[in-house]
């Protein structure tokens, strides 16, 4: 019954489909509701995090024991917990929708205690598995049926997104399409809505506000620029397999180097500190947001897109907890910020279009960019962002920061991938070939 039809082959009536749709909004308002609520609490830590590390710089030279004390914490009791966004992927292809309970407060205070003490990470990821975690967890009290679980999962992956970026449209889309590159769940698209726009105004209920950017006025039209644009949405794609290549190597080189998940954290945060220093600036620490806003005003430094992304390659390659989004943000808005003057294109301009493109072509979700560069810019240049999006996604090719996300078809057609293959696996079959 997910395709308007019963199982005799007949529509199905309004009786029918109004209890599909109340059942649902009820799910997804509990979904919801714990999500934002979650997202609110954790958001407000951050915060409080940052402020304290910002005034307490010493707290730096503890992030090698911190490290230490985080994994040693997800060996001993994480458990699955430890795959983090894969384990979501994962549970929902699989059908199953059960993820541990343990998963919300152990993300929640790894990520936490990586951002008060320095580590170079982002939030999406402990919004989306606190998310998860708890509407699976809801799932179990409301004695939910199996086949319904996964759907339930997805809500809560829509309402952690929404919430923590203040952008529930992008939120239940990215839900719907982060599973497998080159489709989206279109049957989960009503119930992640409801769950992401509840979860948004809860987080917002609890005081939570969100911070906003302006691309400036829409250029006038021309092929030239429309070529500048592309160029741009190209390069974002090659930034984002970049960073993704970087991040797995990132994690392969520690692990190959110490068997010991606290010693690889212990040496991730020593090599932090040595950059902090090499560097010159502790501005790659943390969310690193007012790099967001220098490179929306044209002032960042050329170089920061790649500090950026060394950092938190270093941070979440050696174990330390937290999400890629905001980095990857950071990431494309400074590097589009520093093709500005060579593309003769305004600095707010491509700071944006950056911004949305690197997180493209990392996450593969070129549909829930589009609906987030609206959600974040407003519709005055919707039509770049869109060509933005398609190329980005594009050029990246498969690679992404979600390893478990299942690939459907080859992103250029050229040739046919064996069914249940993953970017993880793509990579693999790649390197031997």
């Amino acid at each position: 019954m997910n395709n308007g039809w019963d199982q005799n082959g007949k529509g199905l009536g309004m009786a029918q489909i109004a209890r599909y749709g109340v059942k649902w909004l009820l799910l997804a308002a509990a979904a919801g509701v714990l999500a934002g609520t979650a997202s609110a609490l954790f958001l407000a830590l951050l915060e409080w995090a940052t402020a304290t590390r910002e005034g307490a710089p010493w707290l730096l030279w503890l992030l090698p024991a911190v490290g230490a004390l985080i994994s040693y914490m997800y060996a001993t009791v994480g458990g699955e917990a430890g795959k983090g966004n894969n384990l979501l992927i994962e549970r929902i292809h699989e059908g199953r929708g059960t993820v541990p309970l343990r998963m919300a407060p152990l993300v929640l205070i790894g990520t936490v205690a990586t951002h008060l003490f320095g580590g170079s990470a982002g939030r999406e990821g402990t919004a989306v598995q606190m998310g998860g975690s708890l509407a699976a967890y809801a799932a179990g009290l409301l004695r939910i049926r199996p086949e319904d679980r996964p759907l339930l999962l997805m809500c809560g992956v829509a309402a952690g997104f929404g919430s923590v970026f203040g952008t529930p449209l992008a939120g239940a889309v990215f839900a719907a399409e982060m599973l497998t590159v080159g489709t989206i769940r279109y049957r989960a698209l009503f119930p992640c809505f409801a769950a992401a726009l509840i979860g948004d105004a809860v987080t917002t209920a609890w005081g939570i506000d969100h911070p906003h950017y302006d691309m400036g006025g829409m250029p006038e039209f021309s092929i030239l620029l429309l070529l500048r644009v592309a160029l741009a949405a190209a390069l974002f794609g090659l930034v984002s397999a970049f960073f993704s290549e970087l991040v797995r190597t990132s994690k392969a080189v520690f692990a190959r180097l110490a068997s010991n998940p606290a010693v690889r954290s212990a040496a991730g945060g020593t090599l932090v500190i040595a950059l902090v220093y090499i560097a010159g600036t502790r501005d790659y620490l943390g969310l690193s947001l007012p790099l967001l806003s220098d490179a929306f005003a044209g002032e960042s430094d050329p170089f920061a897109f790649l500090w950026k992304t060394v950092f938190t390659a270093v941070t979440l390659g050696s174990g330390f907890q937290g999400g890629e989004v905001t980095p990857l943000f950071v990431i494309g808005a400074t590097f589009g910020e520093m093709l500005s003057g060579p593309l003769s294109l305004s600095a707010s301009f491509l700071a944006g279009l950056g911004l949305v493109g690197v997180f493209c072509g990392a996450t593969n979700t070129p549909v829930a960019c589009l609906l987030l560069g609206i959600e974040l810019f407003g519709f005055d240049n919707v039509g770049y962002i869109a060509v933005v999006c398609v190329i980005s996604y594009l050029a990246s090719g498969h690679t992404g920061i979600y390893s478990s996300q299942r690939i459907a078809a080859s992103k250029l057609g050229r040739r046919r991938l064996p069914e249940g293959t993953t970017i993880g696996t793509a990579r693999r079959r790649k390197q031997r070939s």
